[in-house]
């Protein structure tokens, strides 16, 4: 693994592969909150015909930003990168839709943690739109 500085990439922080990871890299950091960029690529399992990013795929780019924080932190701390498991979406509003080409930044806000169960907010952007925000809870192990 590379050093913790950033910009760094995403499949150095969480267990997602190709295809299914959908995020590409951790891009700042301000306490326990922070950044992810990620570029819808057609190549995509949760992309259509039309090369419209589903709905569904943007409560896993909140998902998986967290866990790319979580990553971070976790590394930063000395500690190993654990699993996370999406169990409730909360408050989550479909705004506008991503399509193959566009460059996402998704902002993630850690709520809370208890023992194993965290909360996080997320909102999702292209450019200065707004495409959907939400919170997410995450059993991790």
């Amino acid at each position: 693994m590379s050093a913790l500085t950033l910009p760094i990439a995403a499949e150095e922080l969480v267990p997602h592969r190709l295809p299914m990871r959908l995020v590409d890299q951790l891009i700042e950091i301000e306490g326990k909150n922070g950044v992810v960029l990620t570029h819808i690529r057609a190549e995509c399992p949760l992309v259509d015909d039309s090369g419209q990013l589903e709905e569904i795929a943007l409560v896993e780019l909140i998902a998986q930003s967290y866990a790319a924080l979580k990553g971070y932190l976790d590394r930063r701390d000395n500690k190993p990168v654990r699993q996370g498991f999406l169990v409730g979406i909360k408050k989550l509003e479909w705004l506008a839709a991503a399509h193959v080409g566009d460059e996402l930044k998704i902002r993630i806000k850690s709520l809370a943690e208890l023992d194993d169960f965290a909360v996080a907010a997320g909102e999702i952007w292209r450019g200065e739109t707004l495409l959907a925000r939400g919170e997410v809870k995450v059993w991790i192990v």
